[in-house]
């Protein structure tokens, strides 16, 4: 089956949003800082009052090495799934991997993997042939990949044969938990934040907000 384009998924967050009684707002920040944004952004879309800034630094916590089953294992409790704002399914085979399927974001889909060193968080674009300019947006996400934090872009070769732009992360396999769930946190929002960046130079369309 062919994979949706993230302008799919684009349409259905911003869909949700909506029916959530949220509203979008621009805001200008440096570069260094998009991580804690992205953090104050999903605290202030919760109602009530919220203390922003108030978690403990855990980056420094070293776990064991994990593989695809006790991560898989491990997520299951953890709130994004507990509540249902995603769901998660453990995919079996040579290289086992992890479906996820963020609700908030329009369900969009995401691959998580443990190869060795490092886990490997995933979502598709977009294909090749949904790009007006190959040669031009190329350079496009060469000068601007940067802005999305802890992302960047690819370009794979799907088991049908045709080729689609990915967009993914990567961090070591002994990552504490919450790192690794905002991670995929981070990934999801770089998507729907890069569908609408290179919206220009797509032949797909993306509804405005």
């Amino acid at each position: 089956m062919k994979a949706k384009s993230s302008a799919h998924y684009q349409r259905e967050f911003r869909r949700r949003l909506r029916e959530q009684g949220l509203v979008k707002k621009e805001v200008w920040i440096l570069p260094e800082h998009a991580k804690q944004l992205s953090v104050v952004e999903k605290q202030l879309r919760m109602p009530g009052e919220v203390s922003l800034f108030s978690g403990e630094n855990n980056m420094t916590q070293a776990v064991e090495r994990w593989t695809t089953h006790s991560l898989y294992e491990e997520l299951l409790e953890v709130e994004l799934f507990a509540s249902q704002q995603a769901s998660i399914e453990l995919i079996e085979g040579v290289d086992p991997s992890i479906h996820i399927v963020m609700k908030e974001y329009g369900d969009l889909p995401i691959f998580l993997t443990v190869s060795g060193e490092q886990i490997i968080v995933e979502s598709v674009l977009w294909s090749v042939n949904e790009v007006k300019d190959i040669n031009a947006f190329n350079e496009m996400v060469l000068r601007t990949h940067k802005y999305f934090p802890l992302s960047t872009i690819s370009l794979d070769r799907l088991n049908h044969g045709e080729d689609y732009y990915h967009m993914f992360g990567a961090l070591s396999a002994s990552s504490i938990l919450p790192n690794i769930v905002f991670e995929i946190e981070v990934l999801a929002n770089n998507v729907i934040q890069a569908t609408e960046a290179y919206s220009e130079h797509l032949t797909i369309s993306v509804a405005a907000s």
